[in-house]
């Protein structure tokens, strides 16, 4: 049909621009994902007085001082020393006791094997509040408390169970011929295990090591209680900040810039793995 033939109406309608529905509910999801993350931002270049004065959406005066102050305050960046030492112990920990334990349950079938799984999950599905109190009474009494290594234990505790689970997930995909032909061919388990199977499974490692690192990071509970001054994480840091003068909101909002920086690092070089892990349907 001609234009000539259509209505003044349909020819109107007709040139208009289509509206792209999935376009626009995808930018307003962006939006309201990123706003929480742009107002921490838009606060830390901010002063006291401007944050608690006029409601603005960009700062007035901007200054880096709340950034100055955590990068040059002792008691604010060991904060973030001590959150890295124990979150990347607590990864190599959980991967190396995680990485055998997944191969027997993928490979193996003994008394007890489901019920073991299981059970292993079950410690991650408790609240860190329940193992606060003992976890501190141990600590204690073996001269483990305040320290880097007192965290990465505890943690340990949700963390190796949820790469266990992971793990076992990949490790099924690869055929049980693999191990076979590599055991004829001379391999020693060690070898074989390092050389051909865990390069096998790099996605499955890269994804449990993503989610070993973002839960300890993000832990507050379990660091907060077993840490008082020399391992104490910048989380912990976060929520003292309280004085007689009231909050700090400037440097407090600078903090959790700060802290988000990490994780996005984690999550920008592993997130080819994680996409391969929500393909084979384990994350």
């Amino acid at each position: 049909m001609t234009d000539t033939a259509l209505t003044p109406a349909a020819r109107r309608s007709r040139s208009l621009p289509r509206i792209n529905t999935r376009v626009i509910v995808m930018t307003l999801y962006l939006l309201f994902l990123l706003l929480p993350i742009y107002w921490l931002l838009n606060m830390s270049l901010k002063t006291n007085t401007e944050i608690l004065g006029d409601f603005t959406l960009w700062p007035r005066n901007l200054t880096f001082a709340n950034y100055a102050t955590i990068l040059t305050d002792p008691s604010w960046y060991t904060g973030y020393i001590n959150s890295l030492i124990y979150v990347v112990m607590n990864t190599v920990i959980s991967l190396t006791v995680a990485l055998p334990a997944a191969y027997a349950f993928s490979r193996y079938h003994f008394m007890g094997d489901k019920h073991l799984f299981f059970w292993l999950l079950t410690n991650r599905m408790a609240p860190p509040a329940v193992f606060a109190l003992p976890f501190f009474q141990l600590y204690s009494s073996i001269g483990l408390f305040d320290t880097h290594i007192a965290v990465a234990l505890a943690h340990c505790l949700f963390n190796v169970p949820l790469a266990v689970w992971i793990l076992e997930g990949f490790m099924r995909g690869v055929p049980k011929e693999i191990d076979e032909t590599a055991y004829i061919d001379g391999y020693s388990f060690g070898g074989f295990f390092v050389k051909i199977f865990m390069p096998l499974i790099s996605s499955g490692i890269g994804v449990a090591a993503f989610f070993c690192f973002m839960f300890s990071w993000v832990e507050l509970l379990l660091s907060r209680t077993l840490t008082t001054v020399d391992a104490k994480p910048i989380a912990a840091t976060m929520t003292r900040t309280v004085s007689a003068s009231g909050l700090d909101w400037g440097v407090l909002a600078a903090a959790g810039v700060l802290t988000i920086i990490p994780g996005a690092l984690v999550i920008w070089f592993v997130r080819n793995y994680i996409a391969k892990g929500f393909a084979l349907g384990r994350v």
